[in-house]
């Protein structure tokens, strides 16, 4: 049996019926990690010792127990901007190569009432800052469909752990579309929650109004019940929110999908297209109704989000001077605090980083706050309008994940406007706060394609159920 392949629910009663140790599960996923990740590099860090140790104290506390919940033992991995107490937590950045995360994220609380195992710590784009996991400061992941491609960003990691089963399932963060766009690339499902779904407390701040936590699965059913195990408010975060669970039963004859004609437009490739309109046909001869909608906005999202996404990491990652936080690098000629902070945050963050901290400050300067940053946030109100009055007549959208199959690395690097582009469909989902589902549902040329399903806010079980239905 290739326990790796299996389903958390599989898993679970295999393990029920004593067909399997979580200790054989785990050295299973740990011997593919070993035989494999060399070529991938998902993993930043694995914890083999720690594992085994769970491990065994997890298979002597179920030994007795007939019923145990469905994520006992199962083992994941989790994005290294997610803080797991005892463990290192670089947000893949040389400033923060050295720092032990001194407390669980509260998603990492849950996930241990859970009694799950955790592998290890997945590689990213620097401090979440890219679409590509190409701007880690330890190297870029590589897909696991053609390791000469990215897995997309900034959780490429966390993506490409479940597409390669170095884990059952894993936890990623979204800002501009970093579930989504890895999940659709390495062909498995990714959710990004509503805004305040999921608790923020213990996730690396990129753009706090934009950053959430979610899962990478294999299946939606998967992806559904890590989801119901990390939800729910939270007193450590005042932007969480406890939402009732709707009712999503519904027949798919009453069900109603929006489709925006401005996410067909000239720059998607034409095979893209046609694997998303298949997809929107196979649930037309389901019974869905399909109707064309308009999102008149949209040209206005991703400049919208590039410039307040930048703003908040500006002010997100003043704190990493080498004296709060970070490596400090003080030089023997050094004379002054300036000098230190320069220096620090000079050689501490990447390029890209760099880049983002540069443009969110010259849009927050005096003499430019009111003409780059107000101005964005009220595109950004025009832009949840355009959602909140489809809604009314819609139960969800549908439309691409990404305009382009995944790139070859070092292709777009040099061109951070190209690499921007790819976030076009997912960035506007962010800017409204709302749920939105990778679904994969075929290939191109080998490498996978996803549909996002975008919802109302906190109708995640809904789209979990639309996704389903495929």
């Amino acid at each position: 049996m290739d326990l790796t392949g299996l389903t958390i629910a599989k898993t679970h009663a295999g393990l029920k019926k004593k067909e399997f140790s979580i200790l054989e599960l785990c050295k299973t996923y740990l011997d593919n990690i070993r035989k494999k990740d060399r070529e991938i590099s998902a993993f930043l860090n694995v914890n083999e010792e720690l594992t085994l140790a769970e491990a065994k104290k997890t298979d002597e506390l179920i030994s007795k127990e007939k019923e145990f919940p469905l994520l006992t033992g199962i083992p994941c991995a989790i994005k290294d901007n997610i803080m797991v107490e005892g463990l290192k937590c670089t947000a893949a950045s040389k400033i923060l190569k050295n720092y032990t995360a001194p407390y669980n994220a509260t998603v990492i609380e849950k996930l241990k009432k859970e009694n799950v195992i955790i592998l290890g710590k997945t590689n990213l784009d620097e401090f979440a800052m890219g679409s590509s996991t190409e701007n880690s400061a330890f190297g870029p992941t590589h897909n696991p469909h053609d390791v000469s491609r990215v897995p997309g960003g900034s959780s490429g990691g966390s993506a490409a752990a479940v597409a390669a089963d170095f884990c059952a399932f894993s936890l990623g963060s979204d800002t501009g579309g970093s579930i989504r766009l890895p999940a659709s690339y390495c062909g498995v499902v990714g959710l990004k929650p509503t805004y305040g779904a999921v608790s923020r407390y213990g996730l690396i701040a990129f753009a706090s109004s934009l950053d959430q936590i979610g899962p990478f699965a294999k299946t939606v059913e998967d992806c559904k019940i890590v989801f119901n195990a990390i939800r729910g408010k939270d007193p450590l975060d005042s932007t969480s929110v406890e939402s009732e669970i709707p009712n999503s039963k519904f027949q798919a004859s009453n069900l109603r999908v929006g489709v925006p004609k401005e996410y067909f437009v000239k720059g998607i490739d034409p095979e893209i297209e046609r694997t998303i309109k298949d997809a929107i046909k196979k649930y037309e001869s389901l019974g869905v109704k399909i109707e064309e909608i308009s999102l008149p906005h949209t040209k206005y999202a991703l400049p919208c989000y590039y410039i307040i996404a930048p703003s908040e990491a500006s002010a997100n990652l003043a704190r990493y001077d080498g004296i709060k936080y970070g490596i400090s690098n003080v030089k023997s000629k050094t004379s002054n605090l300036l000098d230190v902070y320069q220096d620090t945050r000079g050689e501490g963050f990447g390029a890209e980083v760099r880049r983002r901290i540069m443009l969110g400050t010259f849009s927050l300067s005096s003499g430019y706050y009111d003409a780059y940053y107000l101005r964005a946030q009220k595109v950004r109100t025009q832009v949840i309008k355009d959602f909140e009055k489809v809604f009314q007549k819609v139960d969800a959208i549908f439309t691409p994940v990404s305009p382009v199959l995944p790139f070859k690395i070092g292709e777009k690097i040099e061109d951070p406007l190209s690499m921007y582009l790819v976030d076009v469909y997912t960035v506007s989902i962010n800017l409204a706060g709302l749920p939105a589902l990778s679904l994969p549902v075929g290939k191109v040329k080998g490498l996978p394609v996803g549909l996002q399903i975008i919802g109302r806010p906190f109708e995640e079980e809904k789209i979990l159920e639309i996704g389903k239905l495929f």
